[in-house]
């Protein structure tokens, strides 16, 4: 069995008995074995944990995990405690402030305090190797979290979807938008956040969303 949240192997569990998902695990077993592989294995499903299926209201989507040491914990755009705020974080954290002044700076760079709120902050690719970027795309990880974001789309109400990027673009087709909000911009990166996500105004159009519909705004 799957170590991941109760509420998540409930709705997961004929994903879990498919035979590309067996190849996975096989895979990603093989590769911590063999090679240095992040995040650190038991927080491979802390997005889950975090966010049980039935508090989701908003899905953010990344790609793959930072493949920095101690960096990556299971969280998109999130970092372990104590590791420095990467840019396309840092630039998150600036559109944050521009969008909701009152919001207090951010702490620090662990995400933790958004997912605890009903925030799925889901990478794409939930492995990685070491200094090799994009190392474990196409071995069955899209496969599974493509099958994560129909799940939350047909399973849950009016929940907001925040894709950043070209690539996180490309999954709206998965998603609902006759009950769900999508939200699409730029990505945060440094190369492309002044093409458009900074003035995208993301939290407070997710808060809005969220009120309209009788739900408790994110604390961002």
């Amino acid at each position: 069995m799957v170590k991941i949240a109760a509420s998540w192997q409930l709705v997961l569990a004929d994903e879990f008995a498919k035979p590309y998902f067996q190849h996975l695990i096989a895979f990603v077993k093989g590769e911590y074995a063999t090679a240095t592989v992040y995040p650190p294995g038991p927080q491979i499903f802390h997005a889950f944990d975090a966010c049980p299926f039935d508090q989701v209201k908003v899905v953010i989507l990344g790609q793959d995990p930072y493949h920095g040491r101690g960096q990556a914990h299971g969280l998109s755009f999130s970092v372990a405690d104590g590791q420095r705020t990467p840019p396309s974080l840092h630039n998150i954290f600036k559109e944050l402030q521009s969008d909701l002044p009152a919001t207090p700076p951010a702490p620090n760079g662990n995400l933790d305090r958004w997912a605890q709120q009903g925030v799925l902050l889901l990478n794409a690719t939930l492995t990685v190797r070491a200094a090799e970027p994009g190392s474990h795309q196409k071995k069955g990880w899209e496969d599974f979290t493509d099958a994560v974001i129909r799940k939350v789309s047909e399973g849950r109400e009016h929940v907001v979807f925040i894709l950043w990027g070209a690539y996180a673009g490309k999954k709206a087709e998965l998603i609902d938008a006759s009950k769900h909000l999508v939200l699409k911009s730029v990505h945060p990166s440094p190369y492309a956040a002044d093409k458009g996500f900074f003035g995208s105004k993301p939290f407070s159009k997710t808060n809005a969303w969220l009120e309209s519909k009788g739900l408790g705004p994110i604390s961002w």
